[in-house]
């Protein structure tokens, strides 16, 4: 653990050296973050409600993309409530750099996430050994460091912490925890599902109506 610390501190120490505290700008990723943190700043902006309806016409050009339908909602979610509760607590905060330091708290959640896991299915020290395999996947790293905004950041932590929830209500036959997985779960699919989106507008227009 204290290696992958030290490893976490030291890609977050480059890449924020190498690209100024912005975005990751690998070519193959920088559109997908540049459009994430877009909408993000747009949430923050308008609200969550106009973020649903917010036509962008500077994506998929020249067709242009209906945002609330089309986007996973999770990732913008997370780094708007973080940033509304530090707003709260007034410690101003720019919305940038909550993304680019959501990955790598993520990453470290991951693991905490992944020891409790396997500790529930095994022994405590298989979950060490569980958190200090996922701190030095290479696929993972290159996706969790400072300025990786992208769904993957967060992702995996939401599938890690499912896993011990529903494990957790399994054994001990608790709704308490049943309830806690179905949260994490609905949380867990907002990250990699598009149409969750669309269902919340609907449900928000229905709400109107009546």
């Amino acid at each position: 653990m204290v290696r992958y610390l030290k490893l976490k501190v030291y890609m977050l120490e480059y890449n924020i050296v190498l690209n100024k505290n912005y975005l990751y700008s690998y070519k193959k990723w920088y559109i997908s973050y540049r459009f994430n943190y877009r909408s993000t700043a747009y949430m923050v902006k308008h609200g969550f409600y106009d973020f649903l309806n917010w036509f962008d016409d500077r994506a998929w050009y020249p067709l242009g993309r209906i945002v609330g339908g089309t986007v996973y909602p999770g990732l913008m979610i997370t780094s708007g409530s973080i940033h509304h509760i530090l707003s709260t607590l007034n410690i101003p905060t720019h919305i940038r750099d909550i993304c680019v330091f959501l990955a790598p708290l993520f990453s470290g959640l991951t693991a905490v996430a992944t020891y409790f896991l396997t500790k529930e299915l095994w022994s405590q020290g298989a979950g060490l050994f569980a958190a200090g395999f996922i701190a030095i996947v290479p696929g993972y790293i290159s996706r969790s460091v400072a300025g990786s905004y992208d769904n993957e950041g967060i992702a995996i932590f939401a599938l890690m912490f499912t896993y011990y929830l529903w494990i957790k209500s399994v054994k001990t036959g608790s709704i308490y925890w049943a309830a806690w997985t179905a949260l994490s779960y609905f949380y867990m699919v907002s990250l990699k599902i598009k149409s969750l989106c669309l269902l919340l507008k609907i449900k928000l227009q229905l709400h109107r109506l009546s």
